[in-house]
């Protein structure tokens, strides 16, 4: 059902006053604005803060069983193993010849070529125009002078003269580029050495050779003396044996010297780029949702500090794609941009970082460690917040990660603990403190059995700070040094509007700043009101100009072609699943909402408003068509949750 059939259906509905009494974990709304029909009900969702990635599962594996459980409640809980991926062009152009052929450039595959090499053949056969109620033109043309899908963009004619692509003065197009570019792109040849292993990863080498050396007189250390064993003559041994005893007998040595050399340094102490996080409006890496239209979406309602979405060690280091897709930024996310990874043992961190430091553009502010993840094949792989279960292959991970990273600085992010009744986080930061030189620590205050269940606990995240500020005391007493800067400490979870982040930034001045991540999903202009330090209800029209800055930094990522706009609606889509959930001011009794409250089933102020609330994804991808034109019928989406009905082709 559409909004507008769905308002039309609210219009014959009588509305009576409902209970308003405050009712645990339920959103007190207006009586005039509560839908009363024989199937109302309290709006589910789900209680995950962002989609589970089709890329983790993809990379990382599925389900240990590989069964299928029966869902015996119906229509409640994840759509697990989601494809929401969009089919290609049957007969697409040749990238030779996307700019045309004025540049003489030709294809180096001949009669042999998969694509089509025929201009006008190619525009005969392409899906017609996009015709959108709110970009009359090509919004990448009309951003930056050029678009870089030239004869496969869906709005062609608005830079088509003839068979020629129109473009702006060069001089024009290099201003308007400047201002609005990527960074942070790896380069084809940087890509296949990693691919081909061919990469000298030379500081990873030393790092990992130097905690193996210490790892192993440790381990000799702890082992009780061998008794001595008659000497055996060599000659009794075949050549392979004395050769290989030989060898580890090399080996052993060089660890010795290496762990005389170091074992009393902080041999991973490095000169880092200063990271500055007071008061800064921060927002969380965000599996899917996080991606760099939304980013940028946030830099240009009020935020300070982005991160990318998590990416996985291994596939950093093999050259994957589709990981290497996730460190880009946008040139105004800069400074202030992080980039996250996961990862399960040392070796994958030094090479993920060193990788990172040398193929990335400068344009990294940190590179966090992720270890609070609560993904099962994440944990059960020994990354994410399985690290908090093992500190010390943790505390491996980020010195490996600070001896490789050059000058960018290294932060942690972590949970309380992976068990509710058995913090640890305390007694975790005392040792980051000691053993490492970490330049921050984010704390989300839940544990990973909770997930996103439950409030966060701030008084244990207060408590934390706390614990933080005296070890960083202590520390220099002990070791006679001071830090270059204290360790910035960042809290996360539940902050919804701009009280909570005041409440939590100004109760304790060991707290650096709050970390901001479903509130700023589903409410994006959350930083203008921290700001303007008052709530502000945003109208349905002024939330449509936002989901049009996203529309159109989701064009000028993805592109504007077939697959690109493709590629968007399947975005904008995912965007929708947390914004759709902003119950605005003028219909509640009680404000603010909090993030663990549902509202009854409600009708808006006007239709759009109506809309914009809609829980049925039939209604997010009609909105999407005010963007990007009439749905294509190969376009597939499968929301996460199964309370939202959804469409495919």
């Amino acid at each position: 059902m559409t909004g507008q059939e769905r308002c039309a259906d609210f219009d014959q509905q009588p509305t009576k006053r409902q209970d308003t009494s405050i009712s645990k974990g339920i959103a007190q709304l207006k009586a005039e604005y509560i839908v009363c029909s024989q199937d109302a009900k309290v709006v589910s969702y789900d209680a995950d803060e962002e989609p589970s990635s089709d890329r983790i599962l993809n990379d990382v594996g599925s389900n240990d069983s590989g069964k299928k459980r029966k869902n015996k409640k119906g229509k409640k809980g994840q759509n697990k193993n989601r494809d929401n991926r969009q089919v290609k062009e049957a007969k697409a152009l040749c990238p030779r010849y996307v700019q045309g052929t004025e540049n003489g450039e030709t294809c180096s595959f001949g009669d042999n070529c998969r694509f089509v090499h025929d201009i006008s053949e190619y525009l005969s056969n392409k899906k017609p125009e996009i015709r959108s109620e709110v970009f009359t033109g090509c919004p990448v043309y009309q951003s930056i002078g050029y678009c870089p899908m030239g004869f496969k963009c869906r709005f062609l004619s608005s830079h088509l003269d003839g068979l020629k692509l129109i473009r702006r003065d060069e001089e024009d197009y290099r201003k308007f580029l400047d201002a609005n570019h990527e960074v942070n792109h790896i380069s084809g040849a940087s890509k296949l050495d990693l691919v081909k292993k061919r990469f000298p990863f030379t500081k990873s080498e030393e790092v990992l050779e130097i905690i193996d050396a210490i790892q192993q007189e440790f381990r000799d250390s702890m082992e009780a003396a061998p008794e001595e064993k008659e000497a055996e003559t060599t000659d009794e041994k075949a050549p392979q044996v004395v050769q290989r005893e030989n060898e580890l007998r090399t080996k052993r040595e060089r660890q010795r010297e290496l762990c005389l050399r170091y074992k009393d340094t902080r041999y991973f102490a490095q000169e880092k780029k200063q990271l500055d996080l007071r008061r800064k409006k921060i927002v969380s890496p965000l599996t899917t949702v996080g991606n760099l239209p939304y980013r940028r979406l946030m830099r240009k309602l009020g935020a300070d500090v982005t991160y990318s979405e998590m990416a996985l060690s291994v596939p950093l280091i093999q050259g994957t794609n589709s990981e290497w897709a996730l460190p880009k930024a946008h040139v105004t996310e800069y400074p202030g941009f992080g980039v996250q990874i996961a990862c399960s043992k040392a070796w994958q961190a030094a090479k993920a970082a060193e990788a990172l430091a040398c193929h990335t553009d400068g344009h990294v502010s940190e590179i966090n460690l992720n270890s609070g993840c609560p993904i099962d094949l994440l944990y059960r792989q020994g990354s994410g917040s399985a690290l908090l279960d093992n500190p010390a292959r943790m505390i491996r991970c980020l010195n490996a990660m600070n001896y490789v990273s050059g000058e960018i600085p290294i932060t942690v992010k972590i949970r309380t603990g992976t068990k509710d009744d058995h913090p640890v986080a305390e007694g975790l930061v005392r040792r980051l403190v000691y053993e490492t030189d970490v330049s921050a620590i984010t704390l989300h205050g839940r544990s990973r059995q909770q997930r996103y269940t439950k409030m966060a606990d701030w008084h244990y995240i207060s408590r934390v700070a706390d614990t933080l500020r005296a070890c960083e005391e202590e520390y220099a007493e002990k070791a006679e040094r001071e830090r270059s800067q204290r360790i910035q400490f960042v809290g996360n979870g539940d902050v919804n509007n701009f009280e909570d982040w005041y409440k939590h930034l100004e109760s304790n001045e060991a707290i650096d700043s709050v970390m901001v991540a479903r509130g700023a999903l589903i409410k994006p202009w959350i930083f203008e009101e921290i700001d303007a330090q008052q709530h502000l209800d945003k109208s349905s029209s002024e939330r449509l100009d936002i989901l049009k800055d996203y529309a159109q930094f989701a064009m000028e990522h993805w592109g504007t072609d077939e697959y690109g706009i493709s590629q968007c609606r399947r975005f904008f889509c995912e965007f929708m699943s947390f914004f759709h959930r902003y119950i605005p001011m003028g219909i509640c009794e009680r404000y603010p909402v909090q993030l663990n409250e549902r509202p009854p089933n409600w009708r808006g102020r006007d239709e759009l408003e109506t809309t914009l609330g809609s829980t049925n994804v039939a209604d997010w991808i009609k909105l999407s068509e005010l963007f990007f034109g009439k749905t294509d019928e190969n376009f597939v989406f499968l929301p996460k949750h199964k309370s939202n009905s959804f469409a495919t082709a």
